[in-house]
């Protein structure tokens, strides 16, 4: 088990007070071992720093002094130069040769990679080729293990950083790529309107990667469902076989080949998982999937809301010319005037309400009835409505009023639909020109008749109806608000006078 983790002493020199002069003298002890040059003078790191445009009067006792607080850190290691020593102060002066460490070597390398990204948003991309260099690496692996006479340990190192490099480049280009499409800064440009030149790109690489991840990824699924623990067992031991035939000075202990097998069980664990998941949790390779599918959806959202906000600014256009058409074949400004109340309504009010149950009339306008006076109060915080103490008013005398005003009305409805009908019998094409309510009422009949098969209906008046259409002739109702062209009917009264 891994115990707490120690100070990073090595990355002392990224913050130090210094820290401009402590990473250029090692950015060139970095750039010297990519070179294959290990151990480097003082004298040459010295020009190297007079070179740069900030440290033309740089001075060796402050190179010699920040070397030594690298060597502290653990950054350089120092190594006595004998081979130039050519009296006796000369040796005493103990000149070293510099050589950078391991930590520093991955440091640098890491901070180089950092500076060569492009702002603040991820990379990544979603390289298909990738899953199918990754399956050919398996089923080589698989072919392998089933050999009678299995090859050399080198042949499966080389097969086992093939599995470890395109594993890792598919899975962190694909989070950084994921990560981009989901920063806020992408989300933005997509709502923009110069996303719409991108979308086609976009969907259509989209598509393609995960056509061809459902081609290759359910192999590989299916090959490390195959190739469990045991049977890979035999090829961590010539992993194993190789790192020992490696010459080191050091002698390898016990400890060291277990953490060997740890290491290629762990990548193997990690492997598996993302591909096929473990017990109570889904593979990454799904959830990869399913944020791909939802990319594509989000993105067709949004192209479909910029798609119908130019459609609907492009219609009203069109609308608006039809209009200007409209109001320059006016003959007169009262033309202009109609034309206007038509299109845009009246100019003055804003909204028209009624209280409700303002009548029991089901039959009259919102015209017809008064108007309400609606008090407006101050928008202030400090108005308060005025409140009297009141008493309980009894409103018997007011019901009875309009209770009796209700019942005068309806009979005198119903003695007007009386009159209509003769011997029992009213037709729509004989009747003169009839109020509104009739109207109403005649259409509000024959709509409850056509839903009923025997065309039998009870009216509110207590008698009842049968409605004959006669589809063959046609008749046009006459109304003080207006005329209706519609088939003839013939109303028969069945009873209740």
């Amino acid at each position: 088990m891994q115990g707490p983790m120690k100070k990073l002493i090595e990355a002392s020199y990224l913050t130090a007070e210094n820290a401009p002069e402590y990473r250029t003298i090692l950015r060139y002890f970095y750039m010297q071992h990519e070179r294959m040059r290990d151990f480097i003078s003082p004298e040459e790191v010295l020009d190297y720093l007079r070179s740069l445009p900030h440290y033309e009067r740089y001075e060796e006792e402050q190179l010699l002094v920040q070397l030594a607080q690298l060597v502290k850190w653990k950054n350089l290691n120092a190594r006595q130069d004998m081979t130039n020593a050519k009296t006796i102060e000369e040796y005493k002066k103990k000149r070293f040769r510099y050589q950078s460490t391991p930590y520093t070597i991955e440091i640098e390398r890491m901070v180089a990679t950092l500076e060569k990204k492009s702002g603040e948003s991820f990379g990544g991309s979603l390289e298909k080729s990738q899953f199918d260099r990754l399956l050919e690496s398996m089923n080589k692996l698989e072919h392998e293990l089933k050999k009678d006479l299995p090859e050399s340990p080198e042949t499966y190192m080389l097969l086992w950083e093939d599995l470890l490099q395109y594993f890792q480049t598919i899975r962190t280009n694909t989070a950084d790529y994921i990560a981009y499409i989901n920063s806020e800064q992408t989300d933005q440009r997509m709502q923009s309107e110069a996303f719409l030149v991108y979308k086609n790109q976009f969907t259509t690489y989209l598509r393609d990667f995960i056509v061809s991840l459902q081609k290759t990824s359910f192999q590989i699924s299916d090959q490390l469902e195959r190739m469990d623990q045991q049977l890979v067992a035999p090829f961590f031991d010539k992993l194993a076989d190789y790192r020992r035939q490696i010459p080191r000075l050091e002698e390898i202990s016990e400890e060291t080949v277990l953490d060997w097998y740890q290491e290629f069980y762990d990548f193997w664990r990690v492997m598996r998982s993302w591909f096929i998941g473990s017990e109570g949790q889904s593979s990454e390779l799904e959830m990869l999937q399913l944020q791909t599918n939802e990319m594509i959806r989000r993105i067709t959202r949004y192209v479909q809301r910029m798609s119908e906000r130019h459609h609907s600014h492009h219609s009203r256009k069109k609308d608006y010319l039809h209009l200007a058409e409209l109001f320059s074949g006016s003959h007169s400004m009262e033309d202009a005037h109609q034309l206007s109340a038509v299109v845009f309504g009246s100019m003055t009010i804003r909204h028209l309400k009624i209280e409700e149950d303002t009548t029991e009339n089901i039959h009259s306008d919102i015209w017809e009835e008064e108007p309400i006076i609606l008090p407006i109060k101050p928008r202030i915080r400090s108005f308060k409505d005025k409140t009297k103490p009141g008493a309980m008013v009894s409103n018997d005398e007011k019901k009875k009023a309009l209770m009796q005003k209700h019942l005068a009305e309806r009979a005198e409805e119903r003695t007007m639909i009386e009159t209509l009908f003769t011997d029992q019998k009213m037709t729509v094409s004989e009747l003169g020109v009839v109020k509104p309510f009739v109207r109403k009422v005649i259409l509000g009949w024959i709509g409850k008749a056509m839903s009923s098969k025997s065309r039998v209906i009870k009216t509110d008046y207590g008698f009842t109806v049968k409605v004959h259409v006669h589809r063959d002739r046609m008749t046009i109702m006459h109304a003080e608000d207006g005329v209706l062209k519609m088939p003839d009917v013939t109303l028969e009264m069945k009873g209740g006078l």
